[in-house]
This record gives structure tokens, sequence and C-alpha cells, in this order.
């Protein structure tokens, strides 16, 4: 097997649709299609010169990181299971084969969703935690942080009876996600604000860098971790970081040019809150350094926000630095076409466009940009030279970061 997966096993897989994939590996391994046929021998070094669809069933659940093809049919079982509450159908599966009690409930020993007990936990499943509690399911304490993180309170509280603790670093899972119920929760009952190695500003710089783009959730966290002692500097930045329009409002008042300004990578991120230097680490779509505080919002899911700039005048068509080897100058627009929100299934982000465009944006502005994405497979630097922000979506090398809605807005 390889030693990763080369496709996404999604977090529901659909027994149905795997099938249909398999045929279609099938069929195109036959027809010699040169990028399954790199496929099949990554998976299955001595390929057969007359495949049959068990072979490229096995190929198929390699591929998802799976080691056998009766093992992701399992799975799929076991999800299904658990998804739609059936717990005697879950109860036969797990007693017929107790390891899967153990082994993750999606059959990739990568996925981070854990054992059967711990994917119900951050499914919200309430019944089926109980039965495979009872069962003698031995990840209490993964399934309760996961609980956590996904702000299952019920579930939480039920695994803390059965042997969950406040192990150090538990406040990450819920920093990670922006789940503000989560976080009080695990601070009422205690929690340090700290990570695993007891860094106390790794929360913070989490809520600022991580992945997750949920506007509430981080006004929330930031506020939470405000209130047990955390120093959050008084900064435009910042001010936005915590979706607080009374501070923008007082920055905008001591500074009329506000919305002008831009702002370093440092500004955004500080390095004394457990920010990284590292520009990657921040993990956006579009370069965000250099930009302007419209850039920040548009990035950060903030719709109230820029609504409420552009109404006080800001202008939509500013325009991020320029660094000294030339890369840079691109508009608030270009978040809307590659943005995280987008890749973190925050849809609906054609209307920060729509937006931009009824106030004014320009569709034909010209930048050169460069970008490195992080924890995906191309991690390389890519660079665009004088795209506009159609085209920046068109060329940009991972097609994942792209919004449709957006590019035909812009068509």
């Amino acid at each position: 097997m390889p030693t990763e997966p080369t496709r996404e096993l999604p977090v529901h897989p659909d027994l149905r649709q795997l099938k249909n994939q398999a045929k279609d590996l099938l069929k195109d391994w036959r027809a010699g299609n040169a990028k399954t046929l790199a496929e099949v021998q990554l998976h299955l070094p001595s390929p057969p010169t007359e495949p049959k669809l068990t072979d490229a069933q096995l190929v198929l659940a390699r591929a998802y990181g799976v080691r056998s093809w009766p093992r992701l049919v399992t799975a799929c079982h076991v999800v299904d299971a658990i998804w739609n509450g059936d717990l005697a159908k879950l109860r036969e599966l797990v007693v017929q084969n107790p390891k899967l009690l153990q082994e993750s409930a999606l059959g990739r020993p990568q996925s981070n969703w854990g054992p059967p007990l711990s994917y119900a936990a951050t499914a919200g499943q309430t019944a089926v935690v109980a039965m495979l509690t009872s069962l003698g399911a031995a990840d209490i304490q993964y399934a309760f942080n996961r609980a956590c993180l996904k702000g299952n309170l019920t579930i939480a509280r039920r695994l803390l009876h059965s042997g969950a603790t406040l192990s150090p670093g538990l406040v990450m899972g819920p920093c990670e996600t922006l789940n503000g119920t989560g976080l009080r929760f695990l601070l009422e009952l205690g929690a340090s604000v700290e990570d695993e190695h007891g860094d106390t500003i790794a929360p913070v710089g989490l809520v600022l860098q991580t992945y997750t783009r949920h506007a509430a959730g981080k006004h929330e966290c930031l506020e939470l971790l405000a209130d047990r002692g955390v120093e959050l500097p008084d900064t435009p930045p910042m001010a936005l970081h915590r979706g607080r329009l009374d501070l923008l409002q007082r920055h905008l008042d001591m500074d009329p040019q506000l919305f002008r300004r831009t702002f370093r990578h440092e500004e955004m991120f500080p390095a004394n809150l457990g920010c990284h230097e590292d520009h990657t680490y921040a993990l956006h779509g579009t370069p965000l350094a250099g930009g302007t505080l419209l850039h920040m919002a548009v990035d950060y899911d903030e719709f109230d926000i820029l609504a409420w700039m552009l109404e006080e005048g800001a202008d939509p068509n500013a325009k991020a630095d320029v660094d000294g080897a030339g890369f840079g100058g691109h508009t608030p627009l270009f978040g809307c076409v590659v943005s995280q929100p987008y890749r973190a299934n925050v849809r609906g982000h054609e209307r920060f466009a729509g937006l931009l465009l009824q106030h004014g944006a320009k569709t034909d502005i010209r930048a050169n940009l460069r970008k490195a994405l992080r924890f995906v497979r191309d991690e390389s630097e890519h660079q665009y030279f004088s795209v506009t922000p159609r085209e920046w979506g068109e060329q940009f090398h991972d097609q994942d970061w792209v919004n449709p809605a957006v590019m035909r807005m812009l068509a």
C-alpha cells in the first residue's frame, strides 16, 4: 500500500458512489488512460494484464487509504449505522467483528474521526455513544476530545462520567474549530488555557490562524480567552478578528484613512500570540499579508464588517502592497475567487463578491500573485503574472479552492 492516500475519502462515504467509481476506474484502466494507469501502478505494483472489477475495487480502496475493498464496504456500513442511529445494525457489525471497536470507523488509520465511538461523539449521536460505551469501546478520552471540539456537551458529560479527564491541551480542539460552546464548557470545568506542551499562547494563535472560517465562533473564542487573561492588542486587525465594530469605529475616528492602510503579516498575526511567521501557516487562499481590512474581512467571512466599511466609504478596489519582487497589488475581489472560506465549506461567499461589485469593484484589475498552500498534496509555490480576478481563479493550481459561483459572476 502507498504511504499515504491519493484520494480523499468523504467523512460519510456513499457505497453506491464508490461502486460506480470502481466501475469507472476499471473502464479507464482497460482503455489505457495514463492517469488511471499511474494510480493503478502506485497502489498495485504488479497489476494484471486483464483487470477485473475486483482489481479496480482493490485499487480504489487503497487509493482512499483503506487496505481492501471489503474493509471499505464495512466502513460504509459502520458509518451509515452511526449517522442513521441504527443501533441494531451497528451492534451486529461490532459483535461479529470486535476489532471494529478499535479501528478507525472509516477504515483508514489516518482519519482524525477515530474509531466508531469517537466518530459517533463527533457526529453528535448520543444513543450510539451510549451503546458503544456499554460494549467496551476504549477510546473514551479521544471521544471526549471530539465531543468538545464539536460542542456536543451532552455526549461530553456522559464521557466524563465514563472516565474521560481534562487532559493538557484539551482546549486546542474547540480553538481549532472555533467552537465557542465547547471552549466555554471546558473552561468552566477548569481546563487550563494551554496546548499539550504547556504553551499558554498557543490556543489564541490557533484561533487566529486556523483553517476554520466561522466568524461568530471566532469572536466568542477570542472573548473567552481574553476573559481568561490573554492580552489582545488594541489594533485594527485584532478588532476585526474579534468582530468588534465598536473598536473599529474608534480606530476610524482616530484615523480617517484607516481603510486605505495596509497591514503586514505580523500586524495581522502577532508572533507574541503564538502565530507563525511563515505566511503559509495562516491558511489563506489568496495572499493576505500587505492587504487592507477589506481583504481581511473577505478572507475571514466577516460580511457585516465588510458591509459597514463599504458604507463608511472604503474603496472596494483597495490594493494590497506590492513586495520587492513585484508580487501583490490585488484587490479584495481576488479573495472572493480563491478562498479558504470556500475550501472550509463556508458556502455563499459569492455574496461578498456581489457586495463588492455593487459598490464598484472592478473586474479588470491585474496583479502578480504567488501562493504556496499548506496541508495539501502540492505545497510548492506557484506564481501568476498579470492576472485579473477571474484569470486568478482559472489558473490557480488547486481548483478545490476556487469558488465556482464567484467565477460565474465574473464570467
